[in-house]
């Protein structure tokens, strides 16, 4: 797949919920610094302590946002879908990662260097207000999940991982209409707080009730209702 040309990096900054904001010059300036990378599923973008030098955009694919214990065991806190940003704590604070970003599918990244960036949230307040808006609501979202570990049993806990995903692949599906989410079920224990064996045992028997259906390293879900009076 070629670059983009200039026309088309262009749209991509006037289509975005964030860079759409930026006057004509400051898009022009920002164009001539970005750069687009690929990344081939299950490779990693960036480990947690490295240096944050760079904010990116999701053009194309899906992010994992995740930590892994000296154990081995994985804890995911989010998932990172196209038109979303990712990376903006380190570029903000000049900190190291405070995650690791590996690519769940074949992904293109827009990605603007801190050195770059900073200098125009500097005279922008209305960027900075949103990227609070974004900082604010992933911070809320980790509460959240604290508390799901703390309060909810498993059961609850998958229901509402494939319900956060199902929205998020599909955010305005059909009333009813069945949703394909494609992730192993280590992926979707990673996501719960669950061993891959417990979640196999929750997912079997939702499969004999006609919830879901199981297929390679995907998970059908055929009644979102029901799945919804889970949690």
């Amino acid at each position: 797949m070629n670059s983009p040309t200039q026309q088309e990096r262009r749209q991509i900054f006037e289509r975005h919920f964030l860079f759409g904001k930026l006057s004509a010059g400051e898009i022009d300036s920002l164009i001539s610094y970005a750069r687009v990378e690929r990344y081939p599923a299950g490779r990693e973008i960036f480990a947690k302590g490295s240096p944050g030098q760079s904010l990116m955009a999701v053009l194309r694919g899906s992010i994992k946002i995740s930590s892994l214990s000296n154990e081995g065991k994985e804890i995911v806190f989010g998932i990172i879908n196209a038109g979303e940003i990712f990376g903006e704590i380190a570029v903000l604070d000049g900190e190291e990662r405070s995650a690791d970003a590996t690519a769940m599918t074949d992904c293109e990244l827009l990605v603007l260097n801190r050195r770059d960036f900073l200098p125009v949230l500097q005279n922008r307040a209305d960027l900075c207000m949103i990227l609070l808006r974004i900082l604010c609501r992933r911070l809320r979202q980790t509460s959240a999940q604290v508390e799901d570990v703390m309060f909810r049993d498993l059961d609850s806990r998958v229901a509402k991982a494939l319900l956060q995903l199902a929205e998020s692949v599909a955010p305005h599906g059909v009333q009813g209409a069945p949703v394909e989410l494609h992730l192993s079920q280590r992926e979707l224990g990673n996501r719960a707080g669950g061993s891959r064996e417990s979640v196999n045992k929750i997912l079997q028997n939702w499969h004999r009730q006609g919830l879901i259906d199981l297929g390679k390293a995907s998970v059908l879900i055929r009644d979102l209702e029901r799945l919804k009076r889970l949690i």
